[in-house]
């Protein structure tokens, strides 16, 4: 099936079978207000999983609802999880509190990667009262570290961005957008998380610093939020190599050019698999280390695997196996 179809909330269970019959593979929800509706949620599940069991869908979740049962019975889907990141405010002291549970979060989070389920985060900056921009850089340093699959931003759809206050400059708004483009470009369009904390690290720099540099490196390459850069409309290619570029240039800042080769085959073996899944894309990749190295969990810390690993020039395809992807050493 192809094309848009809108389906009303209370019509899903009955309609959902009717257009997978049809031929509709992807689904996805944006009403909101049944991401805590625990009850309607797991009809939903059972719904997809014996009437649409190839169905692929986006389902809002409120992250109080994420309990083991529920996430025992989303493993028998395929599903995206789409988990709003925002605070609670509270009132003290005359003043405006803006609380975030960091545990409820990452226990949350540690179900859902052990799980195997694929999640993302919603995330605003400014439109809370009580939000500063040292609070979101916190909750965008926190958001990746939980590793999410994506990070959206609603701003961006909306296109509604918040008005200076009192504790929320315009100009730190404005910053915001910028980071916040960033990491949609780098990280969620960039298909970075398999990579992005690992290679961080060496770099000693928190994630909202890098995408407040990376905002700059698109301003300077016009392919930023101000010039209508559209990083869902560019080939995934295309974003590896900026990935790369900008990489590059934070590794010779910091000192750690020694580490970049390591770097490029991670980022470039992970691309090469996300584009076997995403586009059915095969290709052949020229790597300066043992791919089984590069990996393995010894690779996690890229300046101790730099430190021992052994130079070995190899040629990589990546291809679709049996299982997924899959790949191997060829001449």
């Amino acid at each position: 099936m192809d094309g848009i179809v809108s389906v009303s909330t209370p019509q899903l269970l009955t309609k959902l079978p009717e257009l997978y019959k049809d031929g509709m593979t992807e689904f996805s929800v944006h009403d909101r207000s049944i991401a805590s509706d625990k009850k309607f949620l797991q009809a939903l599940i059972e719904c997809v999983e014996k009437k649409c069991p190839e169905l692929f869908i986006s389902l809002p979740v409120d992250v109080s609802v994420l309990d083991r049962p529920m996430i025992a019975s989303l493993q028998n889907i395929y599903c995206s999880l789409e988990i709003e990141l925002a605070g609670k405010i509270k009132k003290e002291g005359g003043k405006t509190l803006l609380l975030f549970d960091k545990k409820l979060y990452a226990n949350k989070s540690a179900l859902l990667n052990n799980a195997g389920l694929v999640f993302g985060f919603d995330m605003e900056w400014g439109s809370q009262e009580g939000d500063t921009f040292k609070l979101f850089r916190d909750r965008l340093d926190f958001a990746l570290s939980l590793y999410p699959n994506h990070i959206d931003f609603p701003q961006f759809e909306t296109v509604s961005m918040p008005a200076g206050t009192g504790i929320y400059s315009t100009k730190d708004l404005d910053f915001s957008c910028g980071m916040a483009f960033a990491c949609r470009t780098f990280y969620t369009s960039g298909r970075a998380v398999p990579w992005f904390n690992e290679v961080l690290k060496p770099l000693k720099i928190n994630p909202s610093s890098f995408f407040a540099d990376f905002d700059e490196w698109q301003q300077c390459n016009n392919c930023s939020f101000i010039t209508e850069f559209e990083p869902e409309s560019v080939p995934h290619r295309e974003l590896e190599k900026m990935q790369l570029a900008f990489l590059k240039e934070k590794y010779d800042e910091k000192h750690k050019s020694s580490l970049f080769s390591a770097v490029s085959d991670i980022v470039r073996l992970n691309g090469a698999f996300s584009r076997v899944v995403e586009e059915g894309e095969e290709c052949i990749v020229e790597t300066s280390y043992n791919p089984d190295e590069l990996l393995s969990p010894y690779s996690s810390d890229i300046a101790r695997f730099c430190e021992n690993a052994c130079l070995e020039p190899c040629r990589v395809k990546v291809f679709a196996g049996e299982s997924g992807q899959d790949y191997k050493t060829i001449a």
